[in-house]
């Protein structure tokens, strides 16, 4: 009887022994893969913080430009000036792009992007400035720099919003607890800075807002 008990007993210890086991493996499993798309995340918004930096570092040249062919529209080129200095004070650390964080980044982007609106229709009020082959190039640059953003905002979006469903799922969401691994922001369609200006409309004189 004895003997019988003890078989029991190790059998019962076995089944425990391999249920536990087969927890940590799927946790190690469930870890991994959230430390997979928490790092694809961060791989996006790096692409995202390129294409802003991108237009930051157009926005001098275009500036000077202008400012060296008419001596108009200084309010509108301070406006920008400043937007610019704004926009790229606001840095986010990678681990941790939460929502408000992200919408403090956008806000700043989006003051930027009214701003540079604004110059780009102003220089439909002079014919100079509209055949000025170096604003032409610029204006052709930041057009595509403006769907390159919208295009790296959108596979930012798709990459943290697959993040965000993953710690949110159950059981995935206790691993995701435990290891400390939190949402992530989103950029807002109805937000400004989601919206990128349509530079041949504001070419032709209107502000697309």
């Amino acid at each position: 009887m004895k003997s019988k008990g003890c078989l029991i007993g190790g059998g019962i210890f076995l089944i425990l022994f391999l249920i536990c086991i087969g927890i940590f493996f799927w946790g190690v499993s469930v870890n991994n893969n959230l430390v997979q798309l928490n790092n694809d995340v961060n791989l996006k918004w790096g692409n995202v913080e390129s294409s802003y930096q991108r237009r930051a570092d157009l926005i001098p040249n275009l500036v000077g430009t202008v400012n060296k062919a008419t001596n108009y529209e200084k309010e509108t080129l301070t406006d920008v000036i400043n937007a610019r200095a704004k926009a790229t004070s606001v840095q986010i650390d990678p681990s941790n792009l939460s929502p408000e964080k992200l919408a403090e980044f956008q806000q700043a982007q989006s003051g930027l992007g009214s701003a540079l609106s604004r110059l780009l229709v102003s220089i439909e009020r002079y014919p100079d400035l509209k055949a000025n082959q170096n604003i032409l190039s610029l204006q052709n640059q930041l057009e595509g720099t403006e769907n390159r953003i919208k295009i790296d905002r959108d596979n930012f979006n798709q990459s943290a919003t697959t993040y965000n469903i993953k710690i949110q799922q159950f059981p995935s969401s206790i691993i995701a607890g435990l290891r400390g691994f939190k949402e992530k922001g989103l950029f807002k369609a109805d937000s400004g800075a989601q919206k990128a200006p349509d530079v041949n409309t504001l070419l032709n004189g209107t502000d697309n807002k």
